[in-house]
């Protein structure tokens, strides 16, 4: 396959304007390929951009599915809003003869509401009479329930993380989402994760982390996260946040016992553990989940058993458990087995500069999300209204001294790098900022490092595997940074031609909607 006629973001000084792929890697690169012989398909690029394709390092495949086939809540203004597309849905649902066994709706942001209360349990039988419904926060870390789902949670109401009102975080949430697993089974999941993977790859998505876990979603849910991406032609990595499970990892056949192993939750929820009170709710610090001495030992374990070891992890206070759980299991296991191993993090929003020194030198990999700064950061953000001052210094990305995977943690926000390479090189502290070549190999290159692959990929270079995205960039490419397209925050942001992964054609529609529009 020849591609000619485009612009290459090449990882050295030798630019080019075509290239050539065999067998799926880079044979060739340069300007005149009539040395090469005759190819079997060229590609006239017309002056496109040509790039590594990207990694996505943080998803949940499923439940970003379910928000494209059941009910996105995003765009939602108030609690009435919600109300009204619940009861919406259901009159459809009733009308056509179909219906979900449970109506999951995902993405409300009270924080972004004028009364930020939140839709009742009564409220919710109002709207949607003797029905199970399941309505998900934004961060994935607090829900509330309707009544007929309540009642088959057995003993719901004695869980820690219950309230009458039906919302749910915590403990209380673990055990609905235990009993999704048997109601919404692997034909609803198979179809989720099927429009997931195809959202993937209308925006260049060659290769995502899966974060799953036991208070996500059932074991099963792997097989079919895989299932989808092998037939679309994508690379999965798999994850399993499972406190010490090696012969679970082993059976299931994950990287590592990673992802969202949860020390704390979300500050949206007010469930992230902080060193102070949360501005917002006086007498109230969030929850840590696991100790630094079982932080150790899963450490230990997975390093023995030649796994990724990784956490979810986002206050201060939980950040300090990591660090200090991780000083413990270097203390048994040596340095140098622990930077082999590339255990990772996630989040790693409140870092403070001692917990991120301990780390680096540990060679741990932050899992980072840059549009969670792009949307709540700032002095008027929801980070400021829960933390007030303390949101300077959140998501540190260019003083972070890791490092970075980029990922979206969708379906918390959109599977989009280019927004999210461009929420790096805008973030809202100018201190924090990063050159958007750097952005750029945090989502590509970054992801692969991660993910624990040595071999030549996620680059532009002669022996590379062709993972490649050509894209289309209206505004133009940027002057400072001619092989990357133009990231101002009002410029249009680049279009997908065509994706390959290892030279074979990836078909991905290009996407007409975004997440948050219903």
């Amino acid at each position: 396959m020849l591609l000619r006629g485009g612009t290459l973001h090449t990882a050295g000084p030798d630019r080019g304007t075509a290239l050539a792929v065999e067998h799926g890697r880079i044979l060739w690169i340069g300007e005149d390929p009539a040395g090469l012989g005759e190819a079997d398909e060229v590609i006239e690029l017309d002056g496109a951009l040509v790039t590594p394709a990207f990694v996505d390092a943080h998803v949940h495949t499923v439940q970003t599915g379910f928000l494209l086939t059941q009910l996105d809540l995003r765009g939602c203004s108030s609690r009435t809003e919600v109300l009204d597309l619940v009861a919406r849905r259901t009159r459809t649902d009733i009308e056509s003869g179909s219906g979900e066994a449970v109506l999951i709706g995902s993405g409300w942001d009270e924080t972004r509401w004028a009364d930020p209360a939140l839709p009742t349990a009564a409220e919710l039988d109002r709207a949607a009479p003797g029905r199970r419904v399941l309505l998900e926060r934004i961060d994935g870390h607090s829900s509330v329930v309707s009544p007929a789902l309540a009642q088959v949670v057995p003993g719901l109401s004695a869980i820690d993380g219950w309230s009458e009102s039906g919302r749910v975080e915590r403990e209380a949430r673990h055990a609905v989402v235990a009993v999704l697993g048997g109601l919404l089974g692997p034909d609803e999941r198979l179809a989720a994760a099927r429009a997931a993977v195809t959202r993937y790859a209308a925006h260049g998505i060659a290769a995502f982390h899966e974060n799953a876990a036991p208070h996500i979603g059932p074991e099963y849910e792997l097989a079919l996260v895989r299932q989808a991406a092998q037939e679309h032609g994508l690379l999965p990595t798999l994850y399993w946040g499972e406190l010490g499970a090696v012969e679970a990892a082993e059976r299931l056949g994950v990287a590592g016992l990673a992802g969202d192993l949860n020390v704390d939750g979300a500050i949206g929820s007010r469930t992230s553990a902080l060193r102070a009170d949360y501005h917002d709710c006086a007498g109230h610090a969030g929850a840590t989940y696991l100790n630094p001495e079982q932080i150790a030992e899963h450490v230990v374990a997975c390093t023995a058993a030649g796994l990724q070891a990784g956490f979810h992890c986002i206050g201060d206070a939980a950040i300090d458990a990591i660090a200090e759980g991780f000083t413990k299991a270097a203390g048994r296991v040596g340095v140098h087995a622990l930077r082999r191993a590339r255990h990772r993090l996630e989040h790693l929003e409140m870092p403070s500069p001692a917990a991120l020194e301990t780390l680096a030198a540990l060679g741990v990999i932050a899992s980072v999300q840059p549009q969670f700064d792009a949307l709540w950061g700032g002095p008027e953000g929801m980070y400021a209204e829960r933390l007030g001052a303390r949101w300077q210094g959140m998501n540190p990305l260019g003083t972070m001294g890791l490092e970075l995977a980029f990922g979206s943690d969708t379906p918390v926000t959109e599977p989009d790098p280019w927004a999210s390479v461009r929420a790096a090189v805008y973030h809202h502290e100018p201190a924090q900022r990063l050159d958007p070549r750097r952005a750029f190999e945090a989502h590509t290159a970054g992801g692969w490092i991660a993910s624990g692959a040595d071999e030549l990929v996620g680059t532009i270079e002669v022996g590379a595997t062709a993972h490649l995205a050509i894209w289309d960039c209206p505004d133009g490419l940027d002057p400072q940074s001619p092989t990357l397209p133009l990231l101002d925050p009002d410029a249009t942001l680049p279009r997908l031609r065509r994706l390959l992964v290892a030279g074979a054609d990836v078909h991905a529609p290009e996407p007409t909607t975004t997440l948050g529009v219903r």
